[in-house]
C-alpha cells in the first residue's frame, strides 16, 4: 500500500485528532482554520482512503486494576507456515496481548501484555503462552514505568 498524498492541512486536522479525538467538527474546523463543512469533506476523504483506520478511547489499565505490563519475546521451535499461523491465531485470542509484532533477530515476536498482577501473568506464561505448542523459548521483561506513552503517529513535515 502507498503512502496517501496529504498536504499541510491534512497533517494538521491528522495531529489534532490524534491528540483529541472527540472534537466536535467545529472545534477542529477552528484548529485548522478550514470552514466546517470543508473540514468535514476532508476529514471523510481521510477515513475513505484509510488514512483514519478508527476511533477509540484511551482507557487506563491501572483504573482497570490492570497494574502489570509485560514484553514478552517469543521464539518458536518450528518456522512453517503452520506452525506460525498456529501461534498466531492462538495470540489473537488473548486478551491479556495488547500487541504482538513479528520481528527480524534471534526471536520471532515480541508480545506486550497487561495483566492484573504477577499471579495472572504467571498463570498467562504457565498455562497459555508455554503450553502453546510450537513455543521455543520465552524472556520477559516487566515495565517499571513508562517514560514515553504511544501519543499518536508521528506525521510527515510539509
Amino acid at each position: 500500500m502507498s503512502a496517501a498524498d496529504l498536504d499541510r492541512t491534512d497533517l494538521l486536522l491528522l495531529a489534532a485528532l490524534q491528540r483529541e479525538g472527540r472534537l466536535t467538527n467545529a472545534e477542529l474546523a477552528e484548529r485548522v482554520h478550514l470552514s466546517p463543512s470543508a473540514c468535514l469533506r476532508r476529514v471523510q476523504r481521510l477515513e475513505r482512503d484509510g488514512v483514519i483506520a478508527g476511533y477509540a478511547a484511551q482507557v487506563d489499565a491501572e483504573r482497570l486494576g490492570l497494574g502489570l505490563q509485560a514484553f514478552v519475546r517469543v521464539q518458536l521451535g518450528r518456522h512453517d507456515a503452520e506452525s506460525i499461523e498456529a501461534f498466531t491465531a492462538f495470540v489473537g485470542q488473548w486478551d491479556e496481548v495488547i500487541a504482538c509484532h513479528a520481528l527480524t533477530g534471534d526471536m520471532d515476536y515480541l508480545l506486550q501484555v497487561t495483566v492484573r498482577d504477577l499471579e495472572h501473568f504467571s498463570r498467562f506464561l504457565l498455562d497459555r503462552l508455554l503450553n502453546q505448542a510450537g513455543v521455543a523459548d520465552v524472556n520477559s521483561s516487566f515495565v517499571l514505568r513508562t517514560v514515553k506513552a504511544f501519543r499518536g503517529l508521528p506525521l510527515p513535515a510539509r
